[in-house]
């Protein structure tokens, strides 16, 4: 069920931003702005600075393949918004939609690295079931990721798990692929704050 205060629930300051946004740029305002946007207090704040740490931070872990553990996350969950948004940004970052595509579509078959497979897999386990246990982490250190790498990719899914509840609780309306690449390129030059 669609909450009201994603389209009414702003004051006129951010309302007017929007507005201002959607005419620039021609596209909508993702769900996924207006609800941070809503109480910045008690939750927007926290969550921009936490999945820009997660996604934009130091890691070994290029932008590419953090929103394709977004994405892959978010296809767990089978949250379409997110599945749209982090697609079509992991796409963009990669320069290689087919490749994305492929991890969406058989993890086992696609064409990444061991190591990112078996981090993927992790991931797939604690989205689906919410806990790991020291046979899935073995496996991802043995596929020779680092310590730091799986704390990185651990904390990509936090975020995501998080943002896939919401949007699916909130309703977050899908966009246009079109809408979806234009959200893609903010993210890829600004981040999530």
């Amino acid at each position: 069920m669609r909450l009201r205060i994603l389209d009414s629930g702003h004051d006129t300051r951010t309302r007017v931003l929007f507005a201002l946004i959607r005419t620039l740029s021609r596209h909508p305002v993702p769900d996924a702005a207006k609800i941070v946007a809503y109480r910045p207090d008690f939750y927007g704040t926290r969550a921009k600075e936490f999945t820009h740490e997660a996604m934009r931070g130091p890691s070994a872990w290029s932008v590419a393949d953090r929103e394709l553990m977004a994405a892959y996350v978010s296809r767990v969950n089978e949250s379409a918004f997110c599945v749209g948004a982090h697609t079509a940004t992991a796409a963009r970052a990669s320069g290689d939609p087919g490749r994305v595509r492929a991890v969406l579509t058989d993890l086992e078959s696609a064409p990444v690295d061991e190591g990112l497979r078996a981090t993927l897999r992790m991931l797939g386990i604690l989205t689906r079931t919410g806990t790991v246990g020291v046979a899935e982490v073995r496996a991802v250190l043995d596929a020779g990721v680092p310590r730091q790498q799986i704390e990185d990719a651990l904390a990509v899914c936090a975020g995501f798990d998080t943002t896939n509840r919401l949007a699916d609780a909130f309703g977050f309306a899908l966009l246009r692929p079109g809408d979806f690449d234009a959200g893609a390129k903010y993210l890829l030059r600004r981040g999530y704050r």
